[in-house]
């Protein structure tokens, strides 16, 4: 599974770092079309995350796997086939919807595998995938510079192909075990009660929402800083690619070291508190880079990268474990999906979020950091009171052997 990660995230960085330029110069889209494309395609992408939970709780998890990176590599190869705006919709919503379906999927076989050494396999893993999107990254920018539209058709071929190799690659891996799923044969009684349904879960909906505030960070790196930046008459424009490089490279040396501070429910529960003074420096130091000269600006803005970063590299150790702690077992998979959502929604909200923030000026980013700062904090007790219940006590749902 760790090189699956490393090669559907070189796959999709070879993709992302070009999707704009392939739909501007090789099927002609304008910025109102391109935009809509993104808005639509994302939204609908938003109920992979859900659904593909639910369905892994009733199906073998890696025969649903292979079925959606089968999809995204069809979807992406579709892309090449035409010009066409409508169809170009209908295949970029149809990869959005497996991405996501298959980002939940992956997390769900990684709690089942790695047990108790789930939160050290989850910084494995982003580590794996930092290094992936690198390289993809680096091989789009090299080929960028040939700047044909047969360089980018070969860039989202590349993408497709890395699906089907993360598909075939699927297929030499085991079924986890599943406390959802259990063999029944026609003499045992049948279930007398349903799955937990997240849906009905009003403490686990409030997690979600509270974590898709918290994911707002990776709106800053995306969108929040590479715009603050342009706008910005001190800082020099050449900066915002060295701090996603700056990023990237925190990501791969700080994330599997970090980890062992979540080791436990307990523990990641208590990294919400310097979670959320990371994140008012964040937002605090890109308030502050636009009170100097150039000197001051980059050193602030460095710092604010470095800082959003931490929070970055915490929030995923936070959220892995507790994401998985606080679902019964027997309903992972739906659980799960449900909390997929809290990443899917900040796409859509975060360049919301961020826009805002750079319209407003520095009390904008001082109050960006702070409504995270805050949010972290009710988390923090939120996520104290749930733990502090009994456990859910289901049945598990049974398969018929028939």
């Amino acid at each position: 599974m760790l090189w699956i990660a490393l090669v559907d995230r070189t796959g999709s960085g070879l993709w992302a770092a070009v999707s704009v330029l392939y739909f501007t110069y090789v099927t002609g889209l304008s910025v109102a079309q391109i935009g809509t494309l993104a808005a639509v395609s994302g939204a609908i992408g938003i109920a992979g995350a859900p659904l593909g939970g639910r369905i892994a709780d009733r199906l073998p998890l890696t025969r649903v796997l292979i079925s959606l990176q089968i999809l995204r590599a069809l979807a992406s190869l579709t892309l090449l086939t035409t010009d066409n705006y409508a169809l170009l919709l209908a295949f970029s919503a149809a990869g959005s919807f497996g991405d996501r379906a298959a980002n939940v999927l992956t997390k769900l076989y990684a709690t089942r595998v790695s047990g108790p050494d789930r939160v050290r396999y989850q910084a494995v893993t982003r580590t794996v995938a930092n290094a992936g999107w690198a390289l993809g990254g680096l091989t789009a920018a090299a080929a960028v510079t040939i700047g044909t539209s047969t360089a980018y058709q070969w860039l989202l071929t590349g993408d497709a192909l890395s699906f089907v190799a993360a598909a075939l690659l699927t297929v030499r891996c085991a079924e986890p075990p599943s406390p959802a799923r259990t063999i029944a044969t026609s003499k045992d009684p049948a279930p007398t009660t349903r799955p937990a349904n997240p849906w009905r879960d009003r403490g686990y909906l409030a997690y979600v929402a509270t974590e898709t505030v918290l994911c707002l960070d990776d709106a800053v790196f995306k969108l929040g800083l590479p715009l603050w930046i342009a706008h910005s008459d001190q800082a020099p424009h050449g900066l915002a690619p060295l701090l996603m490089v700056l990023n990237n490279l925190m990501v791969v040396a700080l994330q599997v070291p970090l980890a062992r501070f979540g080791a436990t429910t307990a523990a990641a529960g208590s990294l919400l508190l310097p979670l959320s003074a990371a994140f008012a420096l964040g937002g605090v130091a890109m308030a502050l880079s636009a009170t100097g000269g150039a000197f001051t600006t980059t050193l602030f803005l460095t710092t604010s990268a470095v800082a959003f970063t931490v929070a970055e590299m915490l929030h995923a150790t936070v959220s892995w474990e507790l994401s998985v702690a606080l679902a019964p077992g027997t309903a992972q998979g739906a659980y799960l999906g449900v909390h997929g959502l809290a990443q899917s929604c900040q796409r859509s909200i975060g360049p919301l979020a961020v826009t805002a923030a750079i319209a407003t000026g520095p009390l904008g980013w001082t109050a960006f950091g702070t409504t995270i700062a805050v949010t972290c904090v009710f988390q923090h007790r939120l996520v104290r009171d749930q733990l502090s219940r009994t456990a859910l006590s289901v049945q598990p749902v049974t398969v018929s052997e028939h």
